[in-house]
């Protein structure tokens, strides 16, 4: 309340403030003329040089401003034209108070580009005559999100970097058919290093010129809206790159202006810049930043990326967080990082009700979901980051059959209660060279030579292909209040993923997603991707994201079953490896009768086949493990060549009335 009222005094509103970017950097004047204005306390002198004064460096001076401000003025051309003509390159110099000129570009540059040969990028004065025009209205918020993670560079099985365009016209649409409602863009603003992932961020304000002109990323944005698909951006407020010439460290010549000085402004793992957010003009460009991606590009809200770096003085560097509050209240805390995360969701959610914002925290701060009113910090989303974590470890350490079932779903159902979490089974950090996605972890090199069903499927391609779906519907239906996948690995992707560098000989090989093998009818690939695709359709229609908690009925270490409620449906999991079980009995709330809406083991799932999908199954007003009613049930068995697989999930809809006082409930089994 106090950083507020104290915006709605001495600038004319926070509305006002965090569109800065209308007064910032560039700005087009009535008449013609542009008006340049930038904040450089350090600095003794500012100047303007570029294309349009042929590289005069020193012939365009700004005038001082109050409070490290700085102005410069250029009237249009005789014939009423603008001074600088659109796409002509511009470069601030800066002198120092220590007499040395230092190169620089806008920290509002909103489009910068590096040829080949040259090390550093280049501000380009972006003001095209026909300015990219939306054409269709944001979808409304999902009453739940089912997330697709995604890179616009490595979306394409070429060995190269793909465009804007490519991800409109070829991923989009595999977007809408897997049933995802969201898309979450990574590495959008600028990064002049590639291998970054786009976590070094030299330019906020520029879409990265690598994928193709702002032009074509709103393009991207629209037609996404025109699928009724919301579209998330992973913002990088926690730290910035430590480039000078084209980021933002070094700016006015000093070791502080928008970073902490000396070593409180260093990430010493990052190798980055912190952020301080106690500083005025810091919290103007940051929170302008957001309002610029909403405004100008038409995003729906952001993925906030490293917040446990922001949260703490620690950085989160050698800690581990027991959930004791004492890790979470103390000197320990920054508390200027707090108020700013409030701030940046208090001025998303008030002037953008739809607005979507999601933490990355691996602490587990608590009140980080909770409305600010309440003393929390206004996210709408955290992270399930330990359910990854949890998937990856056994998957390394445990054989299946000694799988701990009570501790897989521990690790699912514990989060804070009161608030909600995007659940996940692998994202892009699973992905990342040193480490395997779910499918190679559980496939390994076998997905290079026994991926076709013009070949009978191998022992550990099928045990691969019966848990990468068990482990991906467990997951989706147990652990959160919205779901998250990585781009490819809905259908197994068999390969890390590597960005070309000095260690690879440059090489783009890892550094794409292979849509072409699901594209492929005979690899099995394409069993994943339909399996993925029905999974979210399901959830789309009985809705068990947005339902509130499971009830865990069965949760068997012995035989490796968990069967528990959501929305109305009923999910059977049998993890065992080697014993069916023939008149299993389940426990359900509702009284009914029960059918198959997702079966795991049918053959367009990769499956055998061996369930019948029109089978029935009517309750017993039988009480069991705590519920009112029971049914039994058969888990089929699925042959290997030396073990067997089974698995069941029955799912029942909205209860409908038949015949007085009897419930009928259509369901579905897995």
């Amino acid at each position: 309340p106090v950083r507020l009222a104290w915006l709605e005094k001495d600038e004319g509103g926070f509305d006002q403030f965090t569109q800065s970017y209308q007064s910032y950097g560039v700005q087009m004047q009535l008449g013609g003329g542009l008006l340049f204005r930038e904040w450089a306390p350090g600095a003794h002198a500012l100047f303007l040089t570029g294309d349009f004064n042929a590289w005069e460096k020193l012939s365009n001076p700004f005038t001082p401003k109050a409070f490290g401000k700085w102005e410069l003025s250029l009237p249009p051309k005789a014939d009423g034209s603008p001074a600088i003509q659109h796409l002509s390159k511009l470069k601030l110099v800066i002198k120092t108070k220590d007499g040395e000129y230092l190169f620089r570009i806008s920290p509002w540059a909103k489009y910068v580009t590096k040829t080949l040969d040259s090390v550093t990028y280049d501000w380009i004065h972006w003001d095209p005559p026909h300015p990219y025009k939306h054409q269709h209205q944001r979808p409304l918020r999902p009453r739940c999100l089912r997330i697709y993670e995604a890179h616009v560079g490595i979306a394409s099985p070429r060995e190269e970097i793909a465009s804007y365009k490519n991800f409109t016209l070829d991923v989009l649409p595999r977007v809408k058919d897997l049933g995802y409602n969201c898309i979450q863009l990574m590495a959008v603003l600028e990064h002049a290093y590639y291998a970054s992932f786009g976590y070094q961020v030299t330019n906020f304000f520029a879409a990265s010129s690598r994928f193709g002109t702002p032009d074509d990323l709103k393009a991207l944005v629209d037609e996404a809206h025109s699928l009724g698909i919301t579209v998330l951006l992973d913002m990088v407020h926690s730290h910035a790159s430590s480039n000078t010439e084209d980021g933002l460290n070094h700016f006015d010549g000093t070791d502080s202006c928008f970073f902490h000085a000396g070593s409180r402004g260093e990430h010493s793992h990052w190798g980055s810049r912190l952020f301080n957010y106690g500083s005025w003009e810091v919290s103007r460009f940051l929170l302008s930043n957001l309002r610029w991606w909403v405004d100008e590009y038409g995003f729906d809200g952001f993925r906030f990326d490293g917040i446990t770096s922001m949260l703490y003085h620690h950085h989160g560097i050698g800690v581990s967080f027991s959930g004791s509050y004492s890790d979470y209240f103390g000197m320990h805390v920054d508390e200027d990082a707090v108020v700013h995360l409030m701030l940046s969701n208090y001025t998303l959610h008030k002037l953008y009700p739809e607005c979507i914002t999601i933490a990355e925290d691996v602490s587990g701060m608590p009140g980080l979901c909770r409305p600010i009113q309440e003393g929390g910090l206004g996210f709408d989303y955290r992270l399930a980051m330990a359910v990854p974590d949890k998937w990856i470890q056994i998957l390394k350490e445990v054989k299946d059959e000694d799988w701990d079932m009570w501790n897989i779903v521990h690790t699912l159902t514990n989060r804070r209660r009161g608030e909600d979490s995007i659940c996940y089974a692998e994202s892009h950090d699973q992905a990342l060279v040193g480490d395997k996605s779910l499918a190679f972890w559980l496939m390994d090199k076998e997905m290079y030579t026994n991926m076709s069903t013009l070949i009978a499927m191998t022992p550990v391609i099928d045990r691969g292909m019966q848990l990468h779906k068990l482990i991906r519907l467990l997951t989706h239906s147990l652990g959160g209040e919205g779901y998250l996948n990585f781009m490819g690995n809905e259908f197994g992707h068999p390969e890390w993923l590597d960005f070309p560098r000095k260690g690879n000989n440059e090489s783009y090989r890892y550094a794409r997603r292979q849509f072409n093998l699901v594209d492929t009818e005979h690899l099995r690939y394409r069993q994943l991707y339909a399996f993925d695709r029905d999974m979210n359709h399901a959830e789309d229609e009985y809705g068990w994201l947005s339902s509130g908690l499971a009830v865990v009925s069965t949760l068997d270490q012995a035989d490796k079953v968990i069967v528990f409620e959501r929305a109305k449906l009923l999910f059977i999991f049998n993890f065992h490896p080697s014993i069916s079980y023939s008149h299993y009995r389940v426990a359900v709330q509702h009284a009914g009768k029960y059918k198959i809406l997702l079966n795991s083991d049918e053959v367009q799932y990769g499956g055998h086949g061996r369930i019948q999908q029109d089978t029935e199954f009517c309750s017993e007003p039988l009480a069991f493990r705590n519920r009112p009613n029971s049914f039994l049930v058969s888990f089929i068995s699925v042959t290997f060549t030396d073990c067997k697989v089974k698995f069941l999930l029955v799912n029942s809809s909205n209860a409908l009335p038949k015949n007085g006082n009897h419930t009928i409930f259509p369901s579905l089994l897995m």
